[in-house]
């Protein structure tokens, strides 16, 4: 069968086919790219075509210009489904990847149904990385209305949002509000338990198969899920001065070894921590220290499992914290916490790789004062170096002047040859230094009839003009 014949049985089309039954009624099956329609370059991937219908074949339709398409018998699931699995790859994003899927009978006058939604698997290239949020924060709550928003200083045409281990991906137009951000909004409706995930968008262009790098994860936790209530308190008491160090315990009775800690009104994704087993009761310490008046505010926590993440218990009372002195800066949220004991922290949506990340580090005002102090220990190793310099510098010259004091001649007296010759043999050598200019001399042996002396002497005689 030829590819354009196979395309228009999947639109209900062939010729002949005349009555409403023949013309393509049959509900349409669903397509799904398994395990996730986001796939690297030079990846495989397999395009699951499937139908509560009892279909005798699945025909797949690659969109574009030549629109191949291959055919495979289906295969009855346990559940009583009609499906069929293509296998597709290896993906590259230099062309375009959208499919769709149709169910055929075989001996029913070749009666197909309509086409399946189509699928377009995304292949991320390296383009700016969108951003992805959401207005209502991470922890959500069952029946709220979920909206994620993706945005980009890019100006890109198209947004895609996928969901870690789904096999869907929504696509949405941007739109460009006053800021000159593109930006597009998924409506998620109502939360559901089915809503909790880690999620990412992609940015594209128009009649492009190219897309961007993808956006930083974000976790959707949905509270409620688990029967218990935790317990959260705080010492030394809700109103502290700034500089202070702050603890606030998470405790609940039920088996948990996962605690969140969440803050109202930040876009911050909550501390977890895991618990540990003390005085009946399973608990994490988040301690702050030294704490400003950017700490300040609402806080709750929640329990949960390792295994399931995004399933939280019910949330504590809520804990307002009141924190007075110097001001912190409110144009960006507060740094979490260090954490001390309590158990190993971890943070959510904040790596690639899946893993939880720590909590950021110092303070910036605490790294201002380590650089201040680094700068000090070296002003003072350097006046300590010129200090001990000077100091031996002055004991040099104090033997020179010593040396010069203990050569020169008293006033109103000359140093002659006859004078010095009780004291010091014969021949002596002098030596005159006036004005930095030194000079050599030798006097001669004041009488012949002397006997010679023994050694040769020599004097140094200073004069200062």
């Amino acid at each position: 069968m030829s590819p354009k014949l196979t395309f228009l049985l999947c639109l209900g089309l062939s010729v002949g086919l005349r009555t409403p039954e023949e013309a393509g009624i049959y509900r349409k099956p669903s397509l799904s790219a398994l395990p996730s329609p986001v796939v690297t370059s030079g990846g495989f991937v397999t395009l699951r075509c499937i139908s509560w219908q009892g279909f005798h074949r699945f025909i797949l339709t690659k969109e574009g210009e030549h629109r191949p398409s291959w055919t495979l018998d289906s295969q009855r699931r346990h559940n009583g489904q009609f499906q069929a699995l293509f296998p597709v790859g290896p993906v590259t994003p230099s062309y375009s990847w959208t499919f769709r899927c149709c169910g055929c009978y075989r001996y029913i006058h070749q009666q197909c149904s309509e086409p399946s939604d189509p699928v377009e698997l995304l292949v991320p290239g390296v383009s700016g990385k969108p951003s992805l949020l959401s207005q209502q924060g991470s922890i959500m709550t069952f029946g709220r209305n979920l909206t994620l928003q993706c945005l980009s200083d890019v100006g890109y045409d198209r947004f895609a949002l996928s969901k870690e281990g789904g096999h869907n991906l929504p696509q949405r137009l941007s739109e460009w509000p006053q800021t000159g951000r593109s930006q597009a909004d998924f409506l998620l409706g109502r939360v559901s338990l089915s809503h909790g995930g880690r999620y990412r968008c992609y940015g594209g262009h128009k009649f492009s198969s190219k897309w961007s790098t993808p956006s930083d994860p974000l976790d959707i936790l949905v509270a409620g899920v688990l029967p218990d209530t935790p317990s959260l308190s705080v010492q030394p008491g809700p109103t502290v001065a700034a500089g202070e160090n702050v603890t606030l315990l998470c405790q609940t009775r039920s088996q948990r070894d996962i605690l969140f800690l969440s803050k109202e009104g930040t876009m911050v994704s909550p501390l977890r921590l895991r618990s540990k087993y003390q005085a009946q009761q399973y608990q994490a310490q988040f301690s702050m220290s030294p704490v400003t008046s950017a700490h300040g505010g609402t806080y709750r926590c929640y329990s949960s499992f390792s295994t399931s993440p995004y399933e939280l218990s019910y949330p504590s009372d809520a804990l307002e914290l009141v924190v007075s002195g110097p001001s912190g800066d409110p144009t960006s949220p507060p740094t979490w916490p260090n954490l001390t004991s309590g158990g190993s922290e971890d943070r959510l949506s904040t790596t690639e790789s899946g893993q939880w990340k720590g909590v950021q580090g110092l303070k910036p005002y605490q790294n201002v004062l380590i650089g201040i102090s680094v700068a000090f220990v070296l002003l003072l190793f350097l006046f300590l170096l010129l200090l001990i310099r000077h100091r031996r510098q002055g004991k040099c010259r104090t033997s020179a002047d010593a040396a010069v004091k203990s050569t020169r001649p008293e006033e109103g007296v000359e140093l002659h040859p006859q004078a010095a010759a009780s004291d010091v043999p014969q021949d002596v050598i002098y030596a005159q230094l006036n004005h930095l200019t030194l000079g050599r001399e030798t006097t001669p042996s004041s009488s012949q009839s002397e006997e010679p002396p023994a050694e040769p002497s020599m004097y140094a005689a200073l004069a200062i003009h």
